[in-house]
């Protein structure tokens, strides 16, 4: 008997309701264009662009997750290096403008944060803005290339950010795990699994790569990406390499906690995690895999131990029918791996701009490559699904910068978003 019969289809219903819709994608390339039209109103800003980094950029956040963006200041082609009292200061001129802007929710500014911090909300999305962050842009990119060696990866990471959330463990503000410990320690099951999923991350990129963000920008993201880029590939071409076949409710229970920053030595990201914490983390993933394990030998859901009550309701079936819709709306998810039914459809023509851009160009709202994928945006907008030989070509470009270009925005207009209530 296959004791994953009962998980198996439930996490691909999670799936199918945790991640994130075409309105999504919409609706944060929307506040990331307003946020714009907002600091270039900053005289103390002027010439500074507007960057996402975070899960957006690695494409692993969930419907109702948060967007973090990036103010770059303006220093010719060379990385900036402001001091915090500067950043300090220049979110406190962003928060000004927010408030005489108006149409900004619940604005908080953390000035004496490690990373000083404007938090605020649109559209029912929770943003952070920090100043000159190339740091968590480049770890963003790294999170994104890593997917790119195995699709599960992502599923993975969506599905344990929502089941930590469930247990309340995805919450630095209360001494719990934030949500890029999590996504390290997916990264780490990974690469102990047997076989190994994923190669150690000095395979990748052998030095500190933030030691490497220095002197012209332009020329520091291409010599990362494009060792990464030739790493990634080495591995993933590899015929002597033994391929881990496990299923993701398989890797789901086998799930193991360990937490390092390997990105940023010797940062740690847990440094938020109490003691007491620590055992409730502990006590959730040891119960977790208990009741795991007697709902599959029971033929009971599980769903209640993995998702929230309040998003259960974009999920509704019943274990074991993973076709069962509930009656819910027709959703067709973009950025999905979904490679259990053999196709995908991508996000990187949307995102591919922030993941790779090696210029200091404003960052604009939608955009897609040029003739080499001139109808990979139009497919997504018509629901539709691009052709396999469109997706296989676009993830062999790992670090293709230079054949991209704007897309307008205007078929925002008119259109109707229906969203789920906020996580917030």
């Amino acid at each position: 008997m296959n004791t994953h019969r009962v998980l198996e289809p439930t996490l691909k219903d999670i799936l199918d309701g945790i991640q994130p819709l075409r309105e999504d994608w919409v609706m944060r390339f929307k506040i990331i264009e307003e946020l714009e039209d907002v600091v270039r109103s900053v005289e103390s800003l002027r010439g500074a662009t507007v960057e996402p980094f975070g899960s957006f950029v690695s494409n692993l956040f969930t419907r109702w997750g948060d967007l973090d963006i990036s103010i770059v200041l303006y220093n010719g082609s060379f990385i900036s290096s402001a001091g915090k009292k500067r950043k300090q200061n220049l979110l406190g001129d962003v928060l000004k403008a927010l408030r005489q802007r108006g149409g900004w929710n619940r604005l908080q500014f953390i000035p004496n944060a490690r990373v000083p911090i404007l938090k605020f909300e649109n559209a029912s999305i929770s943003c952070d803005v920090s100043i000159d962050n190339i740091q968590g842009l480049m770890k963003s990119k790294f999170l994104f290339w890593v997917n790119e060696i195995d699709r599960r990866f992502r599923d993975m990471v969506l599905l344990v950010k929502e089941w930590a959330k469930t247990h309340n463990i995805n919450d630095p503000k209360a001494g719990s795990l934030n949500s890029y410990s999590l996504s390290l320690l997916v990264i780490f099951h990974f690469q102990t699994c047997e076989p190994a999923i994923l190669p150690p991350l000095k395979e990748i990129y052998p030095r500190n790569v933030c030691d490497d963000l220095t002197g012209l920008r332009t020329d520091a993201e291409r010599r990362i990406s494009e060792i990464c880029a030739a790493n990634i590939s080495s591995y993933k071409s590899d015929k002597s390499r033994a391929i881990n076949r496990n299923t993701l409710s398989e890797l789901f229970i086998s799930f193991l906690a360990k937490i390092e920053d390997p990105f940023e030595q010797p940062e740690n990201t847990a440094r938020a995690v109490s003691a007491g914490n620590m055992i409730r983390i502990s006590e959730a993933i040891q119960t977790t895999y208990r009741r795991l394990v007697i709902a599959n030998q029971n033929q009971i859901s599980p769903l209640d131990m993995l998702v929230r009550p309040r998003i259960s309701r974009f999920i509704a079936t019943p274990a074991g029918n993973s076709s069962y819709n509930a009656g819910h709306h027709s959703r067709t998810p973009i950025g999905t791996s979904s490679y259990m039914a053999g196709q995908r459809i991508t996000t990187h023509s949307q995102i591919s701009r922030s993941v790779y851009s090696p210029s200091q160009a404003q960052f604009q709202t939608h955009y897609t490559r040029q003739a080499s994928h001139p109808n990979i945006l139009s497919a997504q907008r018509m629901g539709s699904r691009p052709s396999s030989s469109t997706n296989q070509r676009q993830e062999n470009q790992i670090n293709n910068s230079t054949s991209l270009r704007y897309v307008p925005h205007s078929y925002i207009q008119g259109e109707s978003v229906w969203r789920p209530k906020s996580d917030q």
